[in-house]
């Protein structure tokens, strides 16, 4: 329950429960204030001749307040949970509020075509009621959904953002140390893959297309693998293709040296993830990277991205790795939040 609360917006909580039952209470009194002015049973459904299905008085108004009650709570729910964007839950809260007043337009507009008829075979649904309160229902909902705040409340995210503040404030240092950066390949890389797997597979799929579908997909898993995330802190580096699959991992403590460069690809085995003879790499291109070397001899480079961002990535890897030397391991600091 506690989980649910922190989840939820509880002020539109609250509206979102009690609002389309008031409004059923309201449209039940209503209706037993007319009970002595209709006839029984009650028109359902209409042709053009009148009333074609009906149902008793207590019938038609207990499934009308379950339909009120149901549909509101089912569209104004919406507005509710906090982690959905703010221009929903305000278009949700509006809508709810309109679907409410509309359903409970329909029913009153039935009922009170039927008033004054002792046989409800002679009855119309009353035009005019509907026509307005279809109206009012629009512009309510509408004006809700202008005059509806829907500020993201205390959540757990909070609190996670609190005590990082809160770490940071004890250790400054620990925002220098690190570094979140993603590297890719050329755009003209990404262009002539396009060009190269694109135009042939529409050729193809003519004949197989199923053929020309897998080139596709080839072509995306190819550039994939020329995109890396690239993260350092006190924890160590770690490098995941495309932002997803990781494929390295080197604590701090292991880290001995790293030094930004300007290398070749062809020199650590071509482009994407490479690893033979000790060397792993991950290089989208040949440029500016850091390479770094372990405490059991084994070296790996990472592209850098620009050569400020490679020069800095060297640095925060020397600041971390001899941190870790002194202190004998990584600390336990948490890093920032993901973007």
């Amino acid at each position: 329950m506690g989980k649910f609360m922190e989840s939820v917006d509880s002020k539109a909580l609250r509206f979102v429960a009690g609002f389309p039952v008031v409004v059923a209470a309201a449209f039940v009194v209503c209706a037993f204030l007319l009970r002595p002015d209709l006839p029984e049973p009650l028109a359902v459904r209409w042709t053009d001749d009148g009333g074609a299905s009906f149902a008793p008085f207590g019938a038609y108004v207990s499934v009308g307040a379950v339909m009120i009650v149901a549909a509101g709570w089912l569209v104004l729910y919406q507005a509710v949970p906090i982690n959905r964007p703010v221009l929903m839950r305000r278009i949700m809260m509006g809508s709810g509020l309109f679907v409410t007043l509309f359903v409970t337009t329909v029913l009153a507009a039935g009922l009170l075509g039927q008033t004054g008829l002792a046989d409800a075979r002679g009855s119309r649904v009353d035009t005019t009621v509907l026509a307005l309160g279809s109206g009012a229902a629009v512009s309510l909902g509408v004006v809700m959904s202008f005059v509806f705040k829907a500020d993201e409340q205390w959540s757990p995210d909070d609190d996670r953002a609190l005590q990082l503040a809160i770490v940071r404030e004890a250790d400054p240092d620990l925002a220098r140390d690190n570094i979140r950066l993603w590297v890719h390949a050329r755009s003209s890389v990404f262009v002539m893959i396009a060009i190269a797997s694109l135009f042939p597979s529409a050729l193809i799929a003519i004949v197989v297309p199923w053929l020309g579908g897998l080139l596709v997909v080839a072509a995306l898993v190819g550039a994939a693998f020329l995109c890396a995330r690239v993260k350092a802190d006190r924890a160590g580096l770690k490098v995941l293709l495309a932002g997803l699959v990781p494929v390295m991992n080197v604590p701090a403590g292991a880290i001995s040296e790293a030094t930004a460069a300007d290398v070749k690809a062809a020199d650590y085995g071509g482009w994407g993830y490479r690893h033979h003879d000790g060397t792993a790499a991950m290089l989208v291109s040949s440029g500016p990277a850091v390479v770094v070397s372990k405490t059991d001899g084994q070296r790996l480079a990472v592209s850098g991205g620009s050569p400020a961002s490679a020069a800095r990535l060297a640095e925060v890897l020397t600041r971390v790795a001899a941190r870790a030397r002194r202190t004998g391991g990584p600390s336990e600091a948490p890093g920032p939040p993901e973007s």
